[in-house]
């Protein structure tokens, strides 16, 4: 621990670093709650959306579907993949989907 301290003394730079991450954890922490619940509610709707659909694979349950929001959408891993399975299926699921992108990008560059 005297190291750290001596550290940080020596590197005030490093410490003004530190500060910073520090207090900007309150801000990123609500913006990944608000995330949690945006993908709680849009996992909810894609849920009953593709319920009896060739899209269950991805959307089956409420869990299911917020991982794939979460990795396919708010991540953007592999996106087009999905949006050509959506596009198949609903013109109206697609523009649900890309409305989900939409608030999720915003959240996140929040």
């Amino acid at each position: 621990m005297a190291r750290m301290a001596r550290l940080l003394r020596a590197l005030p730079e490093l410490l003004i670093l530190i500060e910073g991450m520090v207090k900007a954890l309150k801000s990123v922490c609500f913006a990944l709650g608000l995330l949690a619940v945006i993908l709680y509610v849009f996992g909810i709707a894609f849920t009953q959306l593709c319920e009896d659909t060739s899209l269950e694979d991805h959307f089956g349950t409420v869990l299911r579907s917020m991982h794939t929001l979460l990795v396919y959408g708010a991540l953007m891993d592999e996106v087009s993949m999905l949006i050509i399975e959506i596009e198949a299926e609903s013109i109206f699921i697609l523009l649900v989907f890309y409305m989900f992108i939409l608030v999720a990008a915003l959240t996140v560059m929040n």
